[in-house]
């Protein structure tokens, strides 16, 4: 390139947002609380899952609509995915404990663990099944989430720790590649939650590596999640769950939320999309919360409620109501079950958005 071209590079790049940091919305550069005292001692790491992911479905056998569980098909899957589960829950437990705390050896752990599973280059598989490459994205998604918390706090616990994470952003950008082979291409008509679930785990795993390319990839499937909100706010895809249309619908929301959260912090500002899609679906999901009836009627079908019963299920609200202006009955709800955790949202989904400036990136 010659020099009026490298000239115009630089006049052009920053304008088309190329040149900018990829950043998580403001409550992820939270600094830890420091307490004296030492850290409990750092659990034995799981073995890094280095098989093949051909995990069952707890639904096997059960038809299109995917809703009847498979008791012996779920007890298979329940053992296969454990040791996953185990990663994703002990990394953000113990980075959880680290923000509250402040103590080396929470973090010390956390990395522990992440350090290795990535030298055995886990969950990297390409034997895999739906249930499998599912796994995998909940995973990026949980790990991700829990990481960007020690990458961005105000604290710099990385600071210095550059050959111990080095290793770990380098495999969450291979997961994050990975993930994107699983879903893409896959037909639109047959898009759903686990579609939303796969871009949030990119997308959380795009601002860890300031990968533009995945991020990018994550705003098209949030794009095609807001489009797919019908006039009545219903998602079509979801219906076809029957009995489980309404859970699912529910379970839509965190990582549409969240993907709409960190689209804010980076610039790109989807709230009015479809004709404000997003709130329209917020607002019948919790419609349906309050009346199951109303999925029943739309679906033909008494839905099953055993997927609603934890608060956690319902953290989405956090973001919502950071996002939009709640109605008075919704923020009454959200207080009153607060705080509201999950763990492959990001922990403690509270206190990240505990301030409405902690949408928009750097505070």
């Amino acid at each position: 390139m010659n020099r009026v071209g490298a000239l115009l590079a630089l006049l052009v790049l920053p304008a088309m947002g190329m040149a900018t940091e990829l950043v998580p919305p403001g409550g992820y550069y939270l600094p830890a609380t420091l307490k004296k005292g030492t850290a409990e001692t750092c659990p034995v790491v799981a073995r890094p899952y280095v098989g093949d992911l051909n995990i069952p479905s707890k639904y096997e056998g059960s038809g299109p609509a995917r809703d009847q569980l498979n008791v012996d098909s779920n007890a298979r899957y329940q053992a296969r995915a454990e040791q996953i589960r185990v990663l994703e829950k002990t990394v953000n437990k113990q980075v959880a404990a680290w923000l509250r705390l402040g103590r080396e050896g929470h973090l010390d752990c956390a990395l522990e663990w992440l350090g290795q599973w990535a030298a055995a280059e886990a969950l990297l598989s390409r034997e895999f099944t739906h249930t499998g490459k599912s796994m995998r994205k909940w995973a990026l998604g949980s790990i991700s989430s829990a990481y960007l918390r020690l990458k961005f706090s105000r604290s710099q616990p990385l600071l210095g720790r550059e050959a111990q994470t080095r290793p770990i952003e380098a495999w969450i950008a291979r997961l994050g590649e990975q993930v994107v082979d699983d879903w893409r291409d896959q037909p639109l008509e047959r898009l759903n939650n686990h579609q939303y679930w796969a871009a949030w785990a990119v997308m959380a795993a795009s601002v860890v590596v300031d990968r533009r390319d995945l991020f990018e990839w994550s705003v098209a499937q949030l794009r095609i999640g807001i489009s797919q909100v019908d006039a009545e706010g219903y998602l079509p895809n979801e219906l076809h769950r029957e009995t489980r249309a309404l859970a699912y619908h529910n379970y839509s929301m965190g990582p549409l939320l969240m993907m709409l959260a960190f689209a804010q912090a980076n610039g790109i500002d989807l709230r009015e999309a479809n004709h404000r899609a997003i709130q329209r679906l917020a607002t019948r999901v919790e419609q349906g919360i309050e009346d199951p009836q109303r999925f029943a009627d739309k679906t033909g079908f008494k839905q099953e409620l055993e997927d609603l019963q934890e608060d956690g299920k319902f953290a989405w609200l956090e973001p919502y109501c950071a996002l939009y202006r709640c109605a008075a009955s919704t923020e009454a709800w959200r207080r009153s079950i607060e705080p509201l955790k999950t763990y492959r949202l990001g922990g403690d989904i509270t206190q990240l958005f505990a301030a409405p400036t902690q949408v928009g990136g750097r505070d």
